[in-house]
């Protein structure tokens, strides 16, 4: 078992604390992302359970076993880190065979791991080069590799893609997704790039300033965020955050932005919004729910009209971003690629509520859930 236990764990250096009380439970076999911008604690918490940082306060399990004393070599795990850290005068094969050498086991047992895993990794070709002679896709395959080698309960990767450019990171993403399945093992991936966080995990922790906000499946993240930060984090483009006036209208509410009444869904909870009639919030839409046409499947009463002037047009082949302002407002709404308003004309798009975001303006709480 592999399980891993975080217990307020956190990581001081002198009087600045980086990491602060984090509580975290990882099951066996799980593939957990830890995601947030620099600086948020997310690699000084990888390196604590890899045993790289020592714990300032707090208990780390890994298996049921406390951890917090346990020598890194000592602790079933294998880290993948973002520069590679491949020995450049050793072969391919040497890089992979490296750590089990150390520990003296069977040279017939060494080549079997390594070939083994050149396979899966699709290496086995390159074994007898050096890593200068490599791509940064390649080198990556053999950082894994030499992890895999080991046969370790729980796997730790540090940014392994950020060295990589745009369209080897898209495969890399698919072949590390794959690569846990076939393993069976833990994986515990660090990241500041959301798209690999909702593509890769089964869950994801967000981080900010050493705290972890929420911790979700990548769908109820993006459906449903706890508070402004991880909304607006979560999505690209990211969510347009909107000052609006919650008003009472027959049976429901409407959230008034710029002037305009946008209907809140009848399916949200009317204790929660109650409290705030008469009072400014901040409704979150995304870029998505805007169109240029009302669509077919959306129930008439959760949409409405909104007047925005075209700032810029960005065309992405499949949509357009456009990049407008309403209210003072910068507003982002992705349109199908068809519709190409004249910069600095007002457009009007129909704006879909069914997902809209409540935050209080004070805490940037979510007030749904």
């Amino acid at each position: 078992m592999a399980s891993i236990s975080l217990k307020e764990l956190n990581k001081s250096y002198g009087a600045l604390t980086v990491v602060h009380d984090i509580d975290l439970e990882i099951a066996d076999k799980e593939f957990i992302i830890l995601v947030g911008p620099s600086g948020c604690g997310k690699s000084t918490t990888l390196r604590m359970i890899a045993g790289l940082e020592e714990i300032s306060g707090g208990e780390l399990k890994i298996g049921g076993d406390v951890m917090n004393d346990v020598p890194s070599k000592d602790r079933d795990i294998a880290m993948v880190f973002q520069n590679y850290a491949l020995y450049p005068h050793m072969t391919v094969y040497k890089n992979m065979a490296f750590g089990l050498q150390l520990r003296k086991v069977s040279r017939d047992y060494i080549d079997a791991q390594v070939q083994d895993a050149a396979r899966i990794l699709d290496i086995s070709h390159l074994l007898n080069r050096k890593p200068k002679a490599l791509s940064g896709g390649q080198r990556q395959r053999v950082a894994l590799g030499r992890a895999m080698v080991r046969n370790p309960a729980v796997f730790l990767l540090d940014e392994p893609l950020s060295n990589l450019d745009a369209k080897l990171r898209g495969t890399m993403r698919s072949e590390i997704t794959k690569l846990h399945k076939r393993l069976n093992a833990t994986f515990i991936y660090v990241t500041h790039d959301q798209v690999e966080a909702m593509t890769m995990a089964d869950r994801i922790v967000v981080m900010k300033d050493g705290h972890i906000q929420q911790v979700d499946t990548p769908q109820n993240l993006y459906d449903r965020p706890v508070n402004m930060f991880v909304a607006g984090f979560i999505g690209a483009p990211q969510m347009n955050m909107l000052p609006s006036t919650i008003l009472r209208r027959g049976e429901g509410y409407v959230a008034v932005f710029d002037g305009r009444e946008l209907p809140l869904p009848a399916h949200f909870d009317q204790n929660r919004i109650a409290p705030y009639e008469g009072r400014e919030l901040v409704l979150g839409i995304r870029p998505e729910n805007f169109h240029e046409l009302p669509p077919a499947d959306i129930a008439p009463e959760n949409l409405a009209p909104l007047k925005a002037v075209v700032e810029l047009a960005e065309p992405m082949g499949s949509e357009v971003h456009l990049n407008m302002v309403a209210g003072g407002r910068n507003l982002i709404a992705r349109v199908s690629p068809r519709y190409r308003p004249d910069i600095g004309e007002e457009a009007t798009l129909v704006a879909d509520m069914t997902n809209a975001q409540l935050f209080d303006k004070e805490t940037e709480r979510s007030i749904l859930y």
